[in-house]
């Protein structure tokens, strides 16, 4: 079986497994990481912690010079959304550069719809891609892109406020309860963020709450009003 078969395709047996294998490494990263910022971690947890970092690192290294190699556009892969994250998931870790991206890797389980796509929800994966689609769709995705959102503001009013108010914000966890009142912008004002870069970045996650919250409520009905207009027709 050639490698293209492996990495660029999810109709195989070996495909779907190595679809799955990178799945569960995200998850794995993004787990390890979550467990990284709590305090009072022993020496050998956070060693064990920092190996299990680099192995996926070096794993994810693999996949993205694999995907661009096999990538029927090169080009197009490395500048496409996915190719984009893949790379800064890793880039850091290379060039040293102070930053950490690693939470941007919660981004990358949106490679499970396209394994899906493959499988029962074909058509409602159809129908989303086409007008945000089928009802089940819609179930399926919001959920989903929530809880990523909800991690990543975490993660970065983690990153941004725990140095300065490090009783209000010593881990992602502790800081998911702030990502969870402000992205649904109710703001209950237990703590709050301080520092310039904390304020600007919770503007920013305030304004995708508003628009995740309001602006896909209309769009969505009435795409999925016409969708399902479009396909009664189709069956007459």
């Amino acid at each position: 079986m050639k490698i293209y078969d492996i990495v660029q395709r999810s109709d195989t047996t070996a495909g779907r497994t190595f679809d799955f294998f990178v799945l569960f490494l995200i998850v794995f990263s993004i787990i390890t990481l979550s467990i990284e910022t709590l305090p009072g971690l022993s020496s050998t947890t956070k060693e064990l912690l920092n190996l299990s970092e680099v192995v996926v690192t070096v794993l994810f290294t693999v996949e993205y010079v694999l995907r661009v190699a096999t990538a029927p556009s090169k080009k197009d892969y490395i500048f496409s959304f996915y190719g984009i994250i893949d790379l800064l998931a890793i880039l850091p870790f290379y060039l040293a550069l102070g930053i950490d991206l690693r939470s941007i890797r919660v981004f990358r389980l949106l490679r499970i719809f396209r394994i899906l796509k493959m499988a029962q929800y074909s058509k409602a994966m159809e129908r989303f891609g086409k007008a945000l689609s089928h009802a089940k769709a819609e179930a399926l995705v919001f959920p989903c892109i929530t809880l990523m959102l909800l991690y990543f503001s975490a993660a970065g009013i983690y990153y941004f406020e725990n140095e300065a108010q490090p009783e209000n914000f010593p881990s992602i966890f502790h800081s998911l309860w702030w990502a969870v009142t402000t992205l649904t912008t109710v703001g209950y004002g237990d703590f709050y963020p301080i520092t310039a870069g904390g304020k600007l970045f919770t503007f920013l996650i305030l304004m995708c709450g508003l628009g995740i919250v309001a602006v896909p409520a209309g769009l969505i009905a009435a795409a999925l009003s016409k969708v399902l207009q479009e396909e009664g027709r189709e069956q007459d």
